[in-house]
């Protein structure tokens, strides 16, 4: 055998036989063979130290040490995300890494990144500090000079009128001010900053009533926004200034404006001084700038140094991380020389692991020399009555199909799996809901650009709907090819008939169709050859005939895949060796439901075959009032009244057939099992049946009503369901027939009423219309509709008739996982 093998073909109608083995490892080489085990991907390691708290475990500090390298390699990713960097997207190299020493550089660039980006903010926290400052020394500046040219055109005017000289001190006082003797004259202090502008009115009303109205605001609007030294953050603010008298009234405004969260800056009178302050600080900012463009560029060239070996430090950190955890799991030997490992593994992978035991073996050879080790890993099978993982290996095709499936529960181990009927059914029966091949190839135009890109999108960050519907575009290709099909079926390309596979079979009874409408049609050449015949659409029995067709049709479809479900829980039975199912379950099952519907599945095709025009509601209704009256016109085949009484009799009889043998048949089982087997062999419980038997709490009673109740709750769900599910196959017509006529009527109401206007306006304006309904109503909400609705019929009306899923996956510990469980 090669390594590189491909792995034996698998049924995915079972799930892949498991086996639970042990694996005794020599503490030496167990970070070997745990990492060989995660290279192969194929053994989920069971937890065996599950009573331990994280820090009680064998490998807790080196856990730490790689948590502490994870944290450093998410700092460098979140600096570089912020920065607009993005790691290398080169391959990782397989080089062996000294953990030692890139420990030692990671926390060395920690250290330096942290160092600079301390130091640019503070740069930058300075910066905005004097930009602020000289907005508020510019617009304080226009306060006092426009105030000051006030004062002096108004001192010039006082002294026309009067012959005293007045003092101009204070270019802010008021005319009586001006006047009065300078020694009784007020000198006003201020304070000048900046405030956010949605804080303005609040600020300048809180002043108001806080001082009592006993000081003077400024403010003025700074057009663009400003960055707030404080948060980092683009705010837009008003430059303030505001005259007080009085240490009191000072202290209150300070207060307030560190309420407000406004940044107080100096000021001076002095023209002279504020033009030199306005100089100096002009200064410093272009020197800052020049430092933290600067500062920028050694860290953007760090940033992209960290980038450039991201990727060859980030997976083997996560992968150091994983082998840890993984050996967290083991237990440790009470000679505290080997650690213990169990876990389930693929049957088929059994021989690859053995293949994996001989590679570790080699790869240890120099490790067993110098730890002077003569023990290998030793690896055996255990026998256990636990339930084993659930594992299907599927493709990309199938694996999408297996979700859906996933979603509603994971099979119970080697349980029939409704996936492999589901890549068949779930497009069809989607299709049967939204039957229109030119709105089917629109579907499957949009789903090839998906698969046809599948390579470029799989490696790139999708949005979340965009994610979901790649990751569903093989479903998605199947629905399409079915909706092409059930529309060709239907004849209908956006509701347009088309006679493709020959000339209708109907035609006027003259040239002028005069009487089309009122008399009808003739025939005049063989059946259309498939699907519905164009001269069906626009008649005035379209709706009555295409009613009755895909009633009819639904509820055949719906008969066919509860059958197959039922069919699914015999090979169930007959596969894990439950005779009393089959005969006590299987058998009264198929009995009930074909003895009324199957029957009235066979009236369905009777009827089409023979043309006969009998009422079947009047045939199944009077079928459970009057099964002796005579059925009259109604009858569609010689013996049909003597069929139904058999099978009303078969249906009354089969449901006490589901009730009442099976509990006592399983008490009969369990006393005869504690009374004349009471000493048998180990082997025998072996038997998927006893084991059911078994108390779930270890307990040898037998609890004959619980087991009986559980029968009446299951006997009363199927004789119901049967009824309602059947009932809910009809969604198939009533959906198909909204589809119809919504496409109808985006058709005749929007695209030919533009068409008969005859200008060429109102019909591109139609076709627009017509193009966003149909992509937005029918190919969109329509799409997901239907795709809810055959998920409801799939895990409602078809999986409860056989199928657990009460089973857990097979989750192996793989190195291939590791980016897939990062995201």
């Amino acid at each position: 055998m090669v390594v590189g093998e491909c792995w034996p073909t698998m049924d995915l109608l079972r799930s892949e036989p498991m086996q639970l083995v042990q694996l005794i490892i020599p503490i030496e080489s167990a970070h070997c063979s745990i990492t060989y085990l995660g290279e192969l991907g194929q053994f989920q390691f069971k937890d065996l130290n599950a009573e331990k708290s994280p820090f009680q475990r064998t490998y807790a500090a080196q856990m730490k040490r790689c948590g502490e390298m994870a944290r450093k390699l998410r700092f460098f990713w979140e600096q570089m995300s912020k920065a607009g960097l993005f790691p290398s997207t080169k391959s990782v190299t397989s080089d062996d890494i000294d953990f030692d020493n890139l420990e030692v550089k990671l926390g060395e660039l920690e250290a330096e990144l942290i160092e600079m980006n301390a130091n640019d903010e503070k740069l930058q926290q300075t910066y905005n500090e004097l930009l602020e400052y000289k907005l508020v020394m510019q617009k304080a500046g226009e306060f006092f000079s426009s105030a000051q040219g006030r004062a002096a055109a108004k001192q010039r005017e006082l002294e026309a009128h009067h012959s005293g000289e007045g003092s101009i001190d204070s270019p802010l006082l008021l005319e009586q001010e001006m006047i009065t003797d300078p020694l009784k004259q007020v000198k006003l202090g201020f304070v000048s900053g900046l405030v956010p502008r949605e804080k303005s009115m609040a600020f300048e009303r809180i002043l108001f009533r806080a001082t009592r109205g006993n000081v003077f605001l400024k403010q003025s609007v700074v057009e663009d926004s400003v960055t707030d030294p404080v948060s980092g953050e683009k705010v837009e603010k008003n430059v303030f200034v505001v005259f007080y008298s009085g240490e009191r009234a000072k202290n209150k405004i300070l207060k307030i404006c560190d309420a407000f969260g406004a940044n107080r800056y100096p000021f001076t009178e002095d023209l002279g001084k504020q033009f030199q302050a306005i100089t100096d600080v002009s200064g410093r900012l272009s020197e800052l700038k020049t430092t933290i463009d600067v500062g920028q560029v050694h860290r953007s060239n760090l940033l992209r140094t960290i980038g450039y070996q991201f990727e060859r430090w980030n997976f083997p950190v996560k992968k150091e991380k994983s082998i840890y955890h993984t050996l967290n799991m083991l237990s440790i030997d009470v000679t505290k020389k080997c650690l213990v490992a169990e876990g389930w593994c693929p049957v088929s992978a059994t021989n690859q692991v053995h293949l994996l035991h001989f590679l570790i073996q080699n790869a240890l050879q120099r490790a067993t020399a110098d730890t002077n080790s003569q023990i290998g890993t030793i690896i055996q099978v255990l026998q256990t009555k636990e339930s084993p993982p659930t594992y299907f290996r599927t493709n990309k095709f199938t694996c999408a199909f297996q979700e859906i499936v996933d979603a509603y529960g994971v099979a119970k181990y080697q349980e029939a799996n409704p996936g492999v009927y589901t890549v068949v059914t779930f497009p069809f029966l989607f299709a049967v809901m939204f039957g229109d091949w030119g709105h089917g190839i629109c579907l499957l135009l949009a789903t090839l650009y998906f698969i046809i890109m599948e390579k470029k999108f799989s490696s790139q960050k999708l949005g979340d709907i965009i994610e979901m519907t790649f990751g569903g575009r093989y479903v998605i290709m199947m629905m399409a090819l079915f909706s092409i099909y059930t529309g060709l079926i239907y004849n209908e390309f956006f509701s347009v008939p088309f006679e493709l596979f020959g000339p209708s079979a109907y035609d006027c009874r003259d040239l002028s169709c005069r009487d089309a409408s009122t008399t009808g049609l003739i025939k005049v050449r063989a059946t259309y050859p498939f699907g519905v015949d164009p001269k069906w659409h626009g008649t005035r029995s379209e709706l009555p005939f295409l009613n009755s067709l895909k009633m009819k049709m639904s509820i055949l479809l719906g008969v066919a895949q509860m059958n197959l479900g039922i069919v699914l829980s015999y090979f169930n039975a007959k596969f894990f060796g439950n005779d009393l199912n089959i005969r006590h379950q299987f058998v009264p099952q198929m009995i009930f439901l074909n003895s009324l519907f199957g029957y009235l599945s066979l009236l369905i095709i009777v009827k089409w075959c023979t043309g006969s025009k009998a009422d079947l509601y009047h045939v199944m209704i009077y079928m459970f009032l009057s099964p002796t009256d005579d059925l009259g016109e109604n009858q569609l085949f010689f013996g049909q009244k003597f069929l139904q009484i058999v099978l009303l009799l078969l249906a009354f009889v089969a449901v006490p057939w589901m009730l009442f043998p099976k509990p006592f048949l399983l008490k009969k089982q369990h006393e005869e099992r504690h009374q004349g087997q009471s000493y048998g062999l180990l082997d025998s419980t072996d038997d998927p049946l006893e084991m059911e038997l078994h108390d779930p709490h270890g307990h040898d009673e037998f609890e004959f009503s619980e087991v009986f109740v559980h029968q009446l709750i299951h006997t009363i769900e199927f004789v119901l369901g049967a009824v309602s599910n059947t009932a809910s196959y009809l969604r198939l017509w009533a959906l198909s027939l909204a589809h119809s006529e919504l496409s109808s009527v985006f058709f005749d109401k929007v695209l030919l009423l533009a068409w008969g206007f005859n200008n060429v306006i109102i019909l591109i304006i139609g076709i627009i219309v017509f193009i966003c309904a149909t992509v937005g109503v029918l190919l969109v909400m329509e799409t997901l509709s239907a795709f809810l609705h055959a998920l409801r019929l799939h895990w409602v009306e078809f999986q409860n008739k056989f199928y657990e899923g009460d089973g857990y996956k097979f989750c192996p510990f793989s190195f291939a996982l590791l980016s897939e469980e990062d995201e």
